[in-house]
């Protein structure tokens, strides 16, 4: 039996025939024309049945994957009416007199390397959305038929380049048993969407998949990322009762919704849920979460072709707090620069945009924003129990400035009659020397809320996202877990909290050390929650205290993960 390794992309185990999508290579040729005004008819013709095609889909996938999932179709609708985009192919048109298509998909082309040079994994993927627009506008110009999915009518595992949303949603799980990609990574639609489909998934496995036949029978393992191909009656077996057992503890992971999430001999927590818009609160409901740990704000401003106003934030705010009260919810002030952009504003060109203008930093310089958000978020406090937190912050100073101007709005708002609630203040620590002054920072601050992805990131020097580098993003390494357990200390020094909403807080492995540490908030993607609570509800804290004694002594990532590899074993077993 050979086998094909890739990312674990969503868990479940499938064994079905290969399904190759093969999608048609469209033939896009530079054509001069005499009449733009026909090219230019055209495309606005393309462009219209393309939006109703798309919002036939988005139908579709509300009745298939909910709110959430069906609103991916939203932002293909923004990309259709995107004016910079169309006034650009509208440009080529006219100026060169050349045809429509052509025009279109070298304009879009641009677009998505645009997406494709960022480094943040959510922003480059959004290339694949700029991309399954293109194919089907391009598709209706050149006048061909795009291939419907939905018509698969026996049990398969699809191998594919890559699966665009379009796609994925007309997937229907009683025939596509699982999918396998060429491309891709846990972030890309295509795999969010089979988590939301609860179909395995392997992605970025490498073009080997389509040496394969399509006769051949395959078994993939999504928790693992392994492809078998032709497997064995005894390695079937194997695998159906993994599948067995997968289902038994997803049963009883579900028992733990409304349960509170503490250790075996009693120590309590929370787990929270992270969420980038009002819409994300379907999966904090679904899953049990405690609060919200963390509201990604940029999202309201990447979405929008304009500075959201005071009023149009409040909103936003408003109606989360709203369903997240009594709990807490915390949400992070403008965190934009580096890789996230915004295309109604032009970012300095920098050589090291990670270290340079981003996050608070740009708030303390262009003081109207930080401003407008801060009246936004206090007006919102009194709808329900807020947190705001600040990113980037690495001084004490910088701090102190950012608390005087909140307490500034604070007293403008009352004075003008303004309802404002209680509100906590906290700080992102990612940012190694907010580490090494964490001691001091705990006598100003309510609460620390740890961004270990980015925490890793400068502590090592390391891009996450370089290939080259990438044996140097190390979340076991005891460097990393000294820097949180020093944090966890100072705030509980001064009678203040910590929480982690960085990815390491959904990683069961380190689930013991944040026990034995004292963590008091794990905050994570909604769907992991009851994964970790579950886990937490094993954990003796006594036990897990001499953990964090032994791991701190080790030299290597490799000697901690090896550790909680077997001690997570041992207490799940």
């Amino acid at each position: 039996m050979k086998k094909l390794n890739g990312i674990a992309a969503s868990e479940g185990i499938a064994v079905a025939k290969i399904y190759k999508l093969k999608q048609e290579k469209l033939d896009v040729k530079k054509i001069k024309v005499l009449d733009y005004n026909g090219e230019i008819e055209k495309l606005n013709n393309a462009l219209d049945q393309a939006q109703i095609q798309i919002n036939d889909l988005k139908t579709k996938a509300l009745k298939k994957l909910g709110q959430e999932k069906a609103e991916i179709f939203d932002a293909h609708l923004q990309i259709l009416k995107d004016p910079e985009l169309k006034n650009q192919i509208l440009d080529k048109i006219k100026s060169e007199k050349i045809n429509a298509s052509f025009a279109f998909d070298f304009v879009a082309k641009n677009f998505q390397e645009i997406f494709l040079q960022m480094d943040d994994p959510y922003m480059k993927e959004r290339a694949s959305d700029v991309k399954d627009v293109s194919y089907r506008v391009l598709s209706i110009l050149l006048g061909k038929k795009i291939k419907d999915l939905s018509l698969i009518n026996n049990e398969v595992i699809i191998l594919a380049h890559d699966l665009t949303p379009s796609q994925t949603s007309q997937l229907n799980a009683k025939f596509v048993k699982g999918f396998v990609t060429e491309i891709g990574g846990k972030t890309s639609h295509s795999a969010i969407m089979a988590r939301t489909l609860q179909i395995p998934a392997i992605v970025g496995v490498g073009n080997k998949i389509f040496d394969l036949d399509d006769d051949k029978e395959i078994l993939i393992d999504g928790k693992t990322g392994i492809l078998i191909i032709n497997p064995d009656k005894e390695t079937k077996n194997l695998y159906k009762k993994q599948a067995e057992r997968d289902l038994l503890l997803k049963q009883e992971e579900l028992t733990f919704k409304q349960k509170i999430s503490q250790s075996k001999d009693g120590w309590k927590t929370k787990i929270a849920a992270n969420i980038g818009s009002p819409e994300d609160l379907n999966g904090y409901h679904k899953f049990g979460a405690e609060g919200i740990g963390l509201f990604r704000s940029e999202f309201l401003y990447m979405e929008s072709d304009h500075w959201p106003t005071e009023e149009e934030q409040f909103l936003a705010y408003k109606k989360v707090l709203e369903e997240v009260k009594p709990n807490f919810t915390i949400i992070r002030t403008l965190d934009i620069g580096g890789d996230k952009t915004l295309k109604y504003y032009q970012f300095p060109k920098e050589m090291n945009p990670f270290l340079g203008y981003r996050a608070i930093r740009v708030q303390l310089d262009q003081k109207k924003l930080l401003i407008t958000q801060i009246r936004a978020l206090l007006r919102a406090s009194y709808y329900g129990n807020l947190g705001i937190n600040i990113p980037m912050i690495a001084t004490i100073n910088e701090f102190k400035e950012v608390k005087s101007i909140i307490k500034k709005v604070e007293n403008d708002l009352i004075k003008e009659g303004k309802k404002i609630g209680q509100y906590k203040l906290g700080i992102m620590v990612e940012i190694p020397s907010a580490v090494i002054l964490a001691e001091k920072f705990a006598k100003y601050v309510d609460y620390f809320s740890i961004g270990t992805n980015d925490l890793i990131q400068y502590t090592f020097a390391v891009d996450r996202m370089s290939k080259s580098v990438s044996y140097l993003y190390q979340p076991f390494n005891p460097a990393i877990l000294e820097s949180i357990k020093k944090v966890i200390d100072s705030s509980h020094k001064y009678g203040k909290w910590t929480a982690i909403c960085g990815e390491m807080a959904s990683e069961e492995k380190l689930a013991p050390l944040f026990v034995g540490m004292g963590l008091d908030e794990f905050s994570m993607s909604a769907t992991a929650v009851l994964k970790i609570r579950r886990i937490i509800s094993k954990i003796d804290k006594k036990d897990a205290e001499k953990l964090i004694e032994k791991v701190l002594n080790f030299e290597t990532a490799e000697q901690v993960e090896d550790l909680l590899t077997k001690y997570l074993q041992k207490i799940l077993n």
